[in-house]
């Protein structure tokens, strides 16, 4: 666990279906990209900072009304994205999450990397996972 509470590596890349018709296309995908994540469990879903999924040049597949403390009962609209995620293994001898296909929404611009994380692993990523957070031990287990 950091300074920052249970925070993992994680890669994020085009979708399957993305990476499919990109090489069917004869175009190179664009590479995963390597973000520190936070482990959210009060978000019910995965959200990314937006200039990750500017990078893999992906476009919004719709919007979602999202709450947040910020919005209180108002939601705003959030730009929802098919995404895959990968979360290595603490060694090689583990195998890893892989998820192919994730809808995400895209976080408030600038809302998440000023924290020093780019995403927020939440509840839909968690539903496929056991953790278990100690927080007078400092450590935290995902287990997928």
């Amino acid at each position: 666990m950091s300074a920052d509470g249970p925070v993992l590596n994680a890669y994020v890349g085009v979708s399957l279906a993305r990476f499919t018709a990109l090489t069917d296309d004869g175009q190179e995908p664009p590479q995963p990209i390597l973000i520190r994540a936070l482990i959210d469990t009060g978000a019910s879903c995965t959200c990314i900072e937006p200039s990750v999924l500017e990078t893999l040049q992906l476009t919004p597949k719709g919007q979602v009304p999202t709450y947040t403390p910020s919005t209180g009962a108002s939601p705003h609209q959030c730009d929802q994205y098919d995404i895959s995620l990968f979360i290595p293994g603490a060694t090689t001898a583990i195998t890893p999450f892989n998820r192919p296909n994730l809808l995400v929404i895209a976080a408030t611009k600038d809302s998440l990397h000023p924290q020093g994380i780019q995403g927020l692993i939440g509840r839909d990523v968690l539903e496929h996972c056991l953790l278990q957070y100690n927080g007078t031990m400092g450590t935290f287990t995902l287990a997928y």
